[in-house]
């Protein structure tokens, strides 16, 4: 962003927030489905800033925290294994899996590596034709466009030797789930702006109109957030119940169709297990059969694995709204980012990490 000062400016947010607390007048609870919101959120302390009643409820939007728990172990049984190099983004490294982490592994001797595109991965399997590479392919939609041009170049290349362990979430199907629940306590969501700048907004349309929730797609700035709540609120004390985009920067209605029609040749939807949270139909990419060559858990035969998630990580209610980090018992004691019980602390989008970042013990 080349003006970033701009969309941090104190007199701009003062101005926000003093028409926000004009329009209130009641309360609301609004949730912010993207992890990188809610780290903004808490670290500018936005959400101790809104008038009263208006409370900010966090989403389960990292998509580190929701890989389910049998991907990482899947993900450790196949870095541990000979002639194997296992590429992943950084932040996956120290995310805790039944009983190890993929940094542990690689102190061990694995060679597990932080690479910064999953081309780079399709790099490494044509430098070392010998090896199995595999890319640990999580996210959601934001991410999935890359992973699919990393397959389709990998099958221009011919290469027998490039793998993805899959695990991408789609963020609609969720938000289904949150509204449907009989605790659900969301009145309006923000949504995530680079999901949008993806796929659009028209997925969200029926959301709005069926549960009759606004959505605003909204960036990530503090005067992004802050223009998103304003907007969501006034729908909300309006009586409207539509989709707004916030982030008209980034985001067009139809999103980017050239990454789409990526995303619709190399994968196919699927249920998909979130961690803490269960399995949400067709809430999931998996890679399509006409690509199944690259497709890691059938390459290397490791879907029949035994899970188990730490008895005191409440990571399930933290994700969809129905706790804080400072309701864990563990949290910042048992439980800190040196020490993770549960993805939400380790992620560098999870709630508890922003929390405990922003030295929050209430």
């Amino acid at each position: 962003m080349k003006y970033l000062d701009e969309y941090r400016d104190p007199a701009l947010a003062r101005s926000l927030l003093r028409r926000l607390h004009e329009v209130t007048t009641r309360s609301w609870n609004l949730m912010e489905v993207c992890g990188g919101q809610t780290h903004t959120i808490v670290r500018q302390g936005i959400d101790e800033l809104l008038p009263p009643g208006v409370r900010m409820i966090h989403g389960p939007g990292c998509p580190v925290c929701v890989t389910p728990l049998e991907v990482l172990d899947r993900a450790m049984a196949i870095a541990a294994r000979p002639a194997t190099i296992f590429t992943s983004f950084g932040d996956m490294l120290r995310v805790p899996g039944t009983s190890t982490d993929l940094l542990t592994l690689r102190a061990g001797g694995a060679d597990v590596r932080v690479v910064y595109s999953p081309m780079d991965a399709v790099l490494l399997a044509r430098r070392n034709p010998d090896r199995q590479v595999v890319f640990l392919a999580v996210g959601f939609e934001t991410t999935a466009p890359a992973n699919a041009m990393a397959v389709l170049h990998a099958a221009a290349l011919g290469l027998t030797n490039f793998s993805l362990l899959v695990s991408h979430a789609l963020v609609p199907p969720a938000m289904t789930t949150l509204l449907e629940s009989p605790a659900c306590q969301v009145q309006a969501f923000l949504a995530a702006g680079h999901v949008c700048a993806v796929m659009g907004w028209t997925e969200y349309e029926p959301l709005a109109a069926r549960y009759q929730v606004p959505i605003v797609v909204t960036g990530f700035e503090p005067l992004d957030l802050l223009e998103g709540i304003l907007m969501a609120v006034t729908q909300l004390e309006q009586g409207r119940h539509e989709v707004q985009n916030q982030y008209a920067r980034a985001v067009r209605r139809s999103g980017n169709p050239d990454a789409q029609d990526a995303v619709r040749r190399v994968f196919r939807i699927t249920d998909r297990a979130w961690r803490g949270v269960g399995t949400i139909p067709a809430s999931g990419l998996a890679l399509a059969d006409e690509y199944a060559l690259f497709d890691a858990e059938r390459r290397f035969e490791v879907g029949n694995l035994h899970t188990r998630e730490h008895p005191d990580c409440i990571a399930g209610a933290i994700l969809t709204g129905a706790a804080v980090p400072t309701d864990c018992p563990a949290y910042g004691r048992t439980c800190t980012p040196r020490t993770p019980l549960g993805a939400p602390m380790v992620s560098s989008e999870g709630t508890c990490a922003a929390y405990h970042a922003a030295g929050r013990t209430r």
